[in-house]
């Protein structure tokens, strides 16, 4: 792990902390009282570790400085960092002065924690997997700069009105972000609408230029990341949008203030909340609006830095810069950067092209091709003419190379095209993103399999060494360290301290499997958490989960392809057995499911629905609640994750397979020490390679077999033929958890009867419900359990971001 050689004066001495503490209290924020419960509180002890953090970043910025080496800068819409203060004081060392510290104000550091709202910088599973990766840059020490979007609003808070999920403004920046610095000086001008002109330049060379446009300022605003106890913090630089004039003046002292302040609106709409629904005109022009503002405030910024210290001549700009694509968001990054380095800085289109195919790295986070993005060219025509006309002459350069290999296969060349033709012509930027990268590279073993088999076999066979593999990974320091103290300190004591920052000491625990007394100390830990979340359960749902039950979750996005659907069908099942008195090899079982559904996605809304009416009937039945709780967790976000995992024994990863592209929430809750009930899918094959067969609960269809079985898929026979399942499809049908509202749940009924059902829901249920009759007598055989758990923490070593981020740097960013 590398760090800094220079030791920061501020230590982490308890005197010294208690008076920063006092100082920022008092001087800092105008505090005169000590008042324990002081909301001002959070703030002065957020400050007192941000001193630290500061003295270690500008370290960081001297050291890169004096080296001169190879940067990375990793492009995300999204960040989903969580709260940045537990973080900071782990990371930094410094729970116990600041608990210290804390207790002479009359507060608990757990109490303070608690305060801090979540950074909404983020959606789900790509956002956390980009936060992961930037703590383990900062650990390992690597020279890796974040770009990102400073959104007001979050992607929304979750409540629940009669079980429906309903949007409401998640105003994360109300109480301003103490762990932000605005970056004035770095404020980046981004252009929109207009037209492209061409014109001959002094040297007779046709050249281009967008004119005309409306412009929107980015203003930078830099969070810092810290490294592991290794003194170093790395930058996450997110863009806020802000008008270029404040007020046209004419118009103001004409009277017209509307017109005046109109574009100042439209500009700040841009970072004004995360992913708007795309499903409208208007949602999807600020979609695109937001992808290319972080393109091209960001590479604008790396240019700038470049052209101060090297002026303009671009030879080795390639040696020292790597973009990386986290999905393709920021795809619009390959056409920007020609647009740069041709219009603004005068290179030739091959000089530019030779750079930007040597700099570009694109991670694909999906296999369904319906979520790779597609622009209209008549949306991009208006909104982005210029960058249009580079992708037209990228594609005409590209698909001659495409015709160069294969003579007169017309059918591959359109279904290689950038463009795809039709009545509404669109811009594919997937295939962008691939032809304008060096490196393409999955997120899972079967995934980088699939899309190199599927989705970009074309490309796969035009380009094979471009194509590579990068499992996921998450970062121990949170998902141990942090949210699960009490069982880093049994880590801690038996195999040592190093796990946290290497988590192949992990393997040491397999010698603990058979010691009673170490197995006793294990399963104590794990009823802690559990009554832990049993607590936030009861605040949260008012629904108490009994501890001594297995404790089954599914927590993730929502959507189809990850079935919560057939999740909620096996509560059905277990709740139709258990209320007909046929009890045998019930075991008391508490289910939770967590998870925002997008806001135009109905289907999905309509299964957060379900499950609250399931769980309303569950839990109020006296007879079925002594057996089974189901509950829907409102508005699940990284902090209820750090309680929710630690707390879990059966990690619920059921997607279809061939779906997920690797999964990462599987691997938190693996390192925590849960067991997996799962499809052979994503990471979840890499985690039973690990973990052996016997640690892990298998079920369900895999890839190879779902297309045989498609062909004579008939749901509605299946339905027939199973007892079990159709009289948990006959009470949906009956109206038995809709007693109120007839019908409402016909758009589910029809997805699990359909025949072309894409997601095998009929399909995989006998084998979902046969796997957990065995997970519940596995659980019932408390010693084998607590081996298997054990286990499952002690392979999870492959699972720690750190390993992923060593193979980005060494395979495809070349910095170590």
């Amino acid at each position: 792990m590398a760090s800094s050689k220079r030791e920061p004066s501020l230590g982490n001495e308890a005197e010294q902390v208690k008076q920063d503490l006092h100082r920022h209290y008092k001087y800092t924020l105008g505090r005169f009282d000590s008042a324990p419960n002081s909301p001002y509180m959070l703030p002065a002890i957020s400050y007192t570790v941000r001193d630290r953090l500061m003295e270690r970043w500008s370290f960081t910025a001297e050291e890169e400085q004096r080296k001169d080496t190879r940067k990375v800068f990793y492009l995300s819409l999204e960040f989903l960092l969580g709260r940045s203060l537990s973080n900071a004081i782990l990371n930094l060392d410094m729970e116990e002065p600041a608990r210290n510290a804390l207790m002479e104000f009359g507060c608990s550091l757990e109490g303070i924690e608690e305060k801090e709202k979540d950074a909404g910088l983020g959606n789900g599973g790509l956002g956390r997997l980009a936060a992961c990766f930037m703590d383990s840059c900062a650990s390992l020490g690597l020279p890796v700069v974040g770009y990102g979007i400073r959104y007001e609003y979050g992607m929304f808070h979750q409540s629940l009105h009669s079980g429906r999920q309903v949007e409401q403004p998640d105003h994360w920046l109300i109480d301003g972000n103490v762990w932000e610095i605005e970056r004035p000086d770095h404020t980046r001008t981004v252009k929109f609408y207009g037209y492209t002109e061409f014109y001959i330049n002094d040297s007779g060379k046709q050249c281009a230029r967008w004119v005309g446009t409306q412009n929107v300022l980015a203003v930078a605003y830099d969070m810092p990341i810290p490294g592991y106890r290794n003194n170093r913090v790395n930058t996450l630089r997110l863009w806020k949008a802000a008008a270029s004039d404040e007020f046209n003046l004419q118009e103001f002292n004409e009277g017209d203030y509307s017109d005046a302040v109109a574009q100042k609106n439209l500009a700040e709409q841009i970072t004004m909340v995360l992913y708007p629904n795309d499903a409208s005109e208007s949602g999807k022009e600020l979609r695109l609006r937001q992808q290319y503002f972080l393109a091209s405030a960001s590479l604008q910024d790396v240019i700038a830095d470049w052209v101060a210290k090297r002026g303009e001549n671009f030879d080795e700009f390639a040696n020292y810069h790597c973009f990386q694509l986290n999905d393709t968001h920021p795809t619009l990054a390959v056409a920007e950067l020609m647009r740069l380095l041709m219009d603004e800085h005068k290179l030739s289109w091959h000089s530019a092209w030779d750079i930007t195919k040597k700099t570009m790295a694109y991670t694909n986070h999906t296999l369904l091709p319906e979520a790779l993005e597609k622009w209209s060219v008549r949306l991009m025509k208006e909104l982005l003419p210029r960058l249009l006309d580079i992708i037209y002459e990228v594609n005409a350069r590209f698909l001659a190379e495409v015709a160069q290999k294969w003579p007169g296969d017309i059918a591959r060349q359109q279904r290689m095209s950038i463009i795809e033709e039709g009545p509404e012509p669109h811009v594919r930027m997937a295939y962008l993103a691939i032809v304008g990268s060096f490196s393409v590279n999955g997120v899972a073993g079967l995934h980088s399999h699939l899309l190199t088999t599927g989705l970009f076999r074309d490309f796969y066979e035009l380009w094979p060494k471009k194509f590579n593999n990068k499992t996921n990974g998450v970062t121990p320091r949170r998902w141990m360290a942090h949210c699960n103290k009490g069982l880093s300190a049994l880590l801690n004591e038996s195999i040592g301290e190093a796990w946290v920052s290497d988590l192949s000491q992990l393997g040491k625990l397999r010698a603990y499997v058979d010691d009673a007394s170490f197995c006793e100390r294990w399963l104590h830990i794990k009823r802690n958490n559990k009554v832990r979340l049993s607590n936030l359960v009861k605040q949260v749902c008012n629904v108490d989960f009994d501890p001594e039950a297995i404790f089954d979750v599914q927590v993730k996005r929502i959507h189809e392809y990850k079935r919560q659907l057939l999740n909620i069908l096996h509560v059905i099942h277990l709740y139709d057995r258990i209320t007909r008195g046929d009890v045998a090899g019930i075991k008391p079982r508490c289910v939770l499911i967590g998870g925002k559904a997008a806001p135009g996605y109905a289907l999905a809304k309509l299964i957060i629905k379900l499950a609250n009416n399931v769980a309303h009937v569950v839990n109020s039945d006296s007879k079925a609640s002594e057996y089974l709780k189901l509950v829907f967790f409102p508005n699940y976000r990284v902090s209820s994750m750090e309680i929710i995992c630690p707390g879990t024994d059966l990690s619920e990863q059921i997607s279809t397979a061939g779906k997920e592209a690797s999964g990462t929430g599987n691997m938190k809750f693996m390192m925590n020490g849960a067991l997996t009930i799962g499809t052979y899918d994503g990471a979840n094959i890499e985690i039973l390679d690990a973990v052996g067969a016997e640690h892990f609960f298998l079920f369900g269809l895999k890839v190879e077999e779902i297309g045989n079985f498609r062909i004579q898929n008939d749901p509605n026979y299946l339905i027939e033929q199973d007892e079990d399942l159709k009289r948990v499809v006959n009470l949906l049908e009956c109206g038995h958890f809709s007693m109120f509202e007839p019908g409402i749940f016909e758009p589910l009924i029809w997805a699990i009867r359909n025949p072309s059902d894409p997601w095998m829901t009929a399909a995989d249920f006998r084998s979902y419900v046969d796997s957990q009759k065995l997970a519940t007598a596995a659980f019932e055989d408390r010693n084998g359990w607590c081996k298997s758990s054990i286990i499952n923490t002690a392979s999870s070593a492959k699972f720690s971001s750190d390993r992923t981020i060593s193979e980005y740097a060494r395979d495809i960013w070349k910095i170590i």
